[in-house]
C-alpha cells in the first residue's frame, strides 16, 4: 500500500508579480485580476506619459544598490535607473535627502502635472482632454455601473430577473440582441466587473471578426485548468457572435452545458436566424431596445458634465456671457441645449454615434479656440455626426420588419402609412422590385375578387419598375400602393385554396382518383373504358352539377364556406 501524499501547508503570504505586494493566498486570485486590468486599460498616451511600464522583481536572495544616475548639472541622484527616454527629471532631487534608497522593481509616482487623466466620473475633465485622448468619447466614457447605464430598464431595471442574478452573482448564459450602439458591450463588461468582486470569475473578451476556432479552443482549455485549479469560472464574451458559422458555434455547446464557461454574445442579427437552435436553447435570449430620445438625452448630460462642457438653456445666447480674460488659458467650453437635442433626435438611439459625433464637433471647435469662450451651436454637432438618419438593414431583419408594416397598412386601407412604409424601404436602398414583387401577391391574395383591375394594375407596375429603375420609378410603386390601400378587399379566393389545402393535406389514406368522365380519351380503347369524350360546356355560372366534377366523397363540399377538422 503506497504511502499518502500529504499536501505542503500553503504559505501565509504570495507576492503579486505585477506590484510586488504580499497578499493572502485566498486575496491574490481577485487581487492579480484587477492589477492586470488596470495595468492592461491603461492607455499610454493619456495615463503613462512620461512613465515607463512596471518592471517584474527580480528573483535573487540579494538586491544590488541601485546606480546613482548623474543629471545634467552633474548632481548625483538615486533611485530607478530604466527610466523611459521620454521622462526628464524636472529636479535633480527626485528623492529628498535623508529619504531611504528607493526599491529599483517599484515606479515612483510621477508628478501630477504628467498625468493626462481621462475620467469617466461626473468630476469636470479640462477640455484639451477632447484633443489629447486616443480614445473615442464612447468608449472613454462607457458606463461601470448600472447606475450609469440608461435606456434600458426592461432588460436591467429595478426587480428584473437580470438584476437579480447580478446582485447574486450568478449569470448565466445570455446572447444579446439589439441594434448598434444600445448597450449590449457594455452591459457585458458591467457584468464582468460585478461577477468578478469576489474574486471567482475571470472574464475574456473575443470578437467573432477577428478571432478563430482555435482562438475559442484555446480559451475554453485555459478556462477548463482554472475550474479545476482555481475554482474559477470563465465569462467568455462573443462579440458579433452571429459572424460565427454554424460549425463554429457548435464549438461552445458542449462546454456552455457542462458549465466551463458561461457565454454571453453579442449580435446585432436576429438569433433565431443567425444562432444554432441548440445553442440558443442552452442560452437565454436578452432582447435589448434601440435607445430612447430621452435616454440619449440622459445619456449626453452625463458626457458634457464628464467633460466640463457648460449647457446653454434656451433662454441663454451666447452674447449674455461674460468673456473670459485671454491669458492663454485653456477656453471655456459651452454648448447649446437644442444641439443636444438635436443629437439626440438624428443619431436614432445609437449612443456610439451620438457621443462620438459630439467629440468631433467639440474638438474642430476647441481647436480652433486656443483662449477664451468655445459655444458649440446646433449647425455644428449636425457637421460633427454626419449620418443618415435612416436606419435600414435590407439583408437583415429590419428589411421583413419594413415590408410586414407596408403589407399590414395597405391591408387595413390606410394610404398615409402605405406611403410611409414605401418611402422607409426605398430611401433605405430596398430593392424596387422586390417591393414591386410583393405588390402583386398583394393584389391577388388581399383585393382579390373584389377589384380584379388591381392585379394587371400591380404587374404593369412591376413591368414599368423594370424598364426605368429608381428613382424615376418610386412614383410608379407609390401609385400602386395608394390604388392597393383605396381598393376594396377580399381574400374569398385566398381563404378557399386554403381550405382546398387543408383538406388535401388532412384526408385518410391514398386520395381518390379521377372520375372517369373527368378524364381525356386520347384512345379508342379509353373511349371503351368509359373516359369521357367531352363534356358540356356550361355558359353560366352554376353549381347543380357540382357533383360530377369533384370525386365522390367530395361532392357536396362548398371549400369557401368549408372549415377543416381538427
Amino acid at each position: 500500500m503506497e504511502d499518502e501524499v500529504t499536501a505542503p501547508p500553503l504559505p501565509e503570504s504570495v507576492q503579486c508579480p505585477v506590484c510586488s505586494k504580499g497578499f493572502k493566498p485566498s486575496k491574490i486570485n481577485a487581487h492579480l485580476d484587477r492589477c492586470l486590468q488596470d495595468d492592461v486599460d491603461r492607455c499610454p498616451s493619456t495615463m503613462d506619459e512620461g512613465r515607463p511600464p512596471l518592471k517584474k522583481p527580480r528573483v535573487t536572495t540579494a538586491s544590488p544598490p541601485p546606480v546613482p544616475v548623474s543629471t545634467a548639472n552633474g548632481t548625483p541622484t538615486r533611485g530607478l535607473r530604466a527610466v523611459s527616454k521620454g521622462v526628464k527629471r524636472t529636479a535633480p532631487g527626485d528623492i529628498e535627502p535623508g529619504q531611504p534608497d528607493a526599491d529599483p522593481t517599484i515606479m515612483p509616482s510621477p508628478p501630477s502635472s504628467q498625468l493626462t487623466l481621462v475620467k469617466t466620473s461626473t468630476e469636470a475633465v479640462p477640455s484639451r482632454t477632447f484633443l489629447t485622448t486616443d480614445k473615442p468619447l464612447a468608449e472613454t466614457l462607457r458606463p461601470k455601473t448600472l447606475e450609469e447605464y440608461f435606456g434600458q430598464n426592461k432588460v436591467v431595471g429595478e426587480h428584473t430577473l437580470l438584476r437579480s442574478l447580478l446582485e447574486s452573482q450568478d449569470i448565466p448564459s445570455l446572447i444579446l440582441w439589439g441594434p448598434p450602439g444600445c448597450g449590449k458591450t457594455t452591459l457585458a463588461h458591467i457584468i464582468a466587473s460585478k461577477s468578478k468582486q469576489k474574486g471567482t470569475v475571470r472574464f475574456v473578451k473575443l470578437s467573432a471578426t477577428s478571432a478563430s476556432t482555435s482562438d475559442v479552443r484555446e480559451v475554453i482549455k485555459q478556462a477548463q485548468n482554472e475550474l479545476r485549479l482555481c475554482k474559477r469560472r470563465t465569462i467568455m464574451f462573443i462579440d458579433e457572435i452571429h459572424r460565427f458559422n454554424k460549425s463554429q458555434q457548435d464549438t461552445f455547446l458542449p462546454h456552455v452545458e457542462c458549465g466551463t464557461v458561461t457565454l454571453i454574445g453579442a449580435t446585432t442579427e436576429n438569433p433565431s436566424f443567425q444562432v444554432n437552435s441548440a445553442l440558443l436553447s442552452r442560452c437565454r435570449v436578452l432582447v435589448l431596445e434601440k435607445l430612447s430620445v430621452e435616454a440619449m438625452g440622459s445619456i449626453l448630460q452625463r458626457a458634457v458634465v464628464s467633460l466640463g462642457v457648460h449647457v446653454l438653456g434656451d433662454g441663454e445666447q451666447a452674447g449674455d456671457l461674460e468673456e473670459p480674460p485671454d491669458d492663454g488659458a485653456q477656453p471655456q467650453v459651452y454648448i447649446e441645449q437644442r444641439a443636444l437635442d438635436t443629437v439626440a433626435h438624428l443619431c436614432d438611439g445609437d449612443a456610439r454615434a451620438g457621443l462620438n459625433g459630439l467629440q468631433m464637433a467639440l474638438q474642430a471647435r476647441v481647436g480652433g479656440a486656443p483662449s477664451g469662450r468655445v459655444v458649440v451651436q446646433e449647425k455644428h454637432v449636425k457637421e460633427g455626426l454626419q449620418r443618415s438618419h435612416i436606419l435600414y438593414d435590407k439583408a437583415g431583419e429590419e428589411h421583413f420588419n419594413c415590408i410586414s408594416a407596408l403589407h399590414k397598412s395597405m391591408r387595413g386601407s390606410h394610404e398615409n402609412a402605405s406611403l410611409y412604409w414605401l418611402a422607409r424601404m426605398l430611401e433605405g436602398g430596398e430593392d424596387p422590385l422586390y417591393v414591386a414583387r410583393r405588390l402583386v401577391r398583394f393584389a391577388s391574395e388581399d383585393v382579390g375578387l373584389a377589384d380584379p383591375l388591381a392585379l394587371p394594375q400591380a404587374v404593369s407596375a412591376y413591368q414599368a419598375c423594370h424598364f426605368i429603375g429608381m428613382p424615376e420609378c418610386e412614383v410608379i410603386l407609390a401609385q400602386c400602393a395608394v390604388y392597393l390601400a383605396r381598393a376594396p378587399k377580399s381574400v374569398e379566393v385566398y381563404k378557399a385554396y386554403s381550405n382546398v389545402k387543408a383538406s388535401l393535406r388532412t384526408h385518410k389514406g391514398p386520395l381518390p382518383s379521377v372520375p372517369l368522365h373527368l378524364r381525356n380519351a386520347s384512345t379508342k380503347l379509353m373511349r371503351e373504358l368509359g373516359y369521357a369524350k367531352g363534356y358540356k360546356y356550361n355558359p353560366a355560372f352554376s353549381s347543380p352539377a357540382e357533383q360530377e366534377y369533384l370525386p365522390e366523397e367530395l361532392r357536396g363540399v362548398d371549400f369557401f364556406t368549408w372549415t377543416p377538422s381538427e
